[in-house]
């Protein structure tokens, strides 16, 4: 039987990931951490190597697992004024 210290656990964890101009954006809200990248791919393997040492850091406070799957997530539809949000406008060459 392996120690206790190499046992592990696949968890699934809620990662929202934004385009922020040039980058994109990833945090984790149950672990209140975020980093960046210049490509989706780049920001996901930075959000897990996150992640990684974050669950490594003996003085950092772990969630527990109750905590970790009690989280949800939802749409809350909003009332908007128009003209508040819009398209990024798009530029076309002109001949």
């Amino acid at each position: 039987m392996l120690p206790h210290r190499f046992l592990m656990a696949q968890v699934p964890l809620p990662i929202l990931i934004s385009k922020e101009g040039k980058w994109f954006v990833a945090a984790c809200p149950p672990l209140d951490i975020a980093t960046q990248g210049r490509t989706e791919k780049e920001v996901k393997e930075n959000m897990s190597d996150l992640i990684s040492a974050y669950m490594r850091d003996p003085d950092t406070r772990k969630p527990s697992i109750d905590e970790l799957m009690s989280i949800s997530l939802a749409n809350i539809p909003v009332s908007i004024p128009k003209g508040v949000l819009h398209r990024k406008a798009t530029s076309s060459a002109s001949t």
